[in-house]
Order: C-alpha cells, then sequence, then structure tokens
C-alpha cells in the first residue's frame, strides 16, 4: 500500500488563524493542490469569507490566504489510506505533523479550525494538551468535503463564517478583514 504524504504549510508570520485538514485526498495530491477535488467546498466557503475562491488561479487563493491571515495545513505528515476517505485511513500508519513547532513560526495564531471530525480528532489526540496550555482555541468546522453531504453548502459556509467572525473579533477586526 501506497503512503500518503501530506503538503508543506501555507503559512504566514502573522497568521492568526489555522485551518488544519485531515490528509489530502487522492486528487488534491494528483494536483498537488489543497481541495482540489472539484466538488470540495472548502474554495468556495473561503471565497465567501475572504475572496480566495476558485475563480482565482491556485497560487493567488494561498497568495489571498496568507494576506488575510490564514495558514493551511494537515493534521498527518503521512499516513496508509487507499482512496480518498478519512474513515480509510489506517491509524496505525499515522505520523503527525509538527503543528507546535509550526506554531512558533506564527505565535499570533490563536485559533485552529479543524476542516471535519477526522482532523479535529486527530488535534486533540496529536496535540490536545499543548494547545491548551498554550491557549490555544480548537473549534470543529464541519467537513467540506463531498463525502460531508449531510451538511448543504449554505449551513457549511454559516458554521465557518461564525469561526472567521470570532477570530477577527478577537483579533480587533472585522470578518472581511480576515
Amino acid at each position: 500500500m501506497t503512503r500518503a504524504k501530506s503538503f508543506a504549510p501555507v503559512i504566514a508570520p502573522d497568521a492568526r488563524i489555522l485551518i488544519l485538514g485531515s490528509m489530502p485526498g487522492t486528487a488534491s495530491l494528483a494536483a498537488a493542490q489543497y481541495y482540489a477535488h472539484p466538488c470540495n467546498q472548502f474554495w468556495r466557503i473561503l471565497g465567501e469569507i475572504c475572496g480566495a475562491g476558485p475563480d482565482l488561479a491556485y497560487p493567488m487563493r494561498l497568495e489571498r490566504l496568507r494576506a488575510r491571515g490564514i495558514a493551511l495545513w494537515d493534521v498527518l505528515a503521512s499516513c496508509v489510506r487507499p482512496g480518498s476517505l478519512d474513515s480509510a485511513i489506517e491509524h496505525a500508519s499515522a505520523i503527525a505533523n509538527d503543528v507546535p513547532a509550526l506554531l512558533h513560526t506564527a505565535p499570533g495564531i490563536r485559533r485552529i479550525g479543524c476542516n471535519g471530525a477526522t482532523a479535529y480528532h486527530g488535534v486533540r489526540r496529536y496535540f490536545g494538551g499543548e494547545l491548551d496550555a498554550r491557549g490555544i482555541q480548537v473549534l470543529r468546522l464541519p467537513s467540506t468535503s463531498p463525502a460531508n453531504a449531510g451538511w448543504s453548502l449554505a449551513r457549511k459556509l454559516a458554521a465557518w463564517r461564525a469561526a472567521f467572525a470570532e477570530a477577527a473579533s478577537a483579533a480587533g477586526a472585522d470578518a472581511s478583514g480576515l
């Protein structure tokens, strides 16, 4: 079985919020782009929140995230997983990214938004105590994956917007400034 490997983080030193996925899916790995599956709603949601929508070229989307203080990475550095579903991750094979070290490069990050349950549970499993001790809030956001068909785009967007609005409020900005 082939080991899937995550991408480098997208981050700027002044980042205020970190979005963590679990592990890129096969479409993302093939395209070498975060959230590349055409049915994944991540870029549509981020387009609404901060203008990093799918209408922009991928490098411009990443630049828009950096400019808005948003960092992007995955909980896992690598794992064995047939296909793209988080439920197929062979947990004994999972190796976590060094999220605490990443946070040292952007000390302004006070909130982590986890894209789905697998990312959230991974963050809690690997880094929960350390993040709690540092006062970093960890939020479980609805997955933007097409596998999360039980949530409408509008409902996902509302949940993601609320998380970003709270982060902006804590930073003394409005959500459009993120």
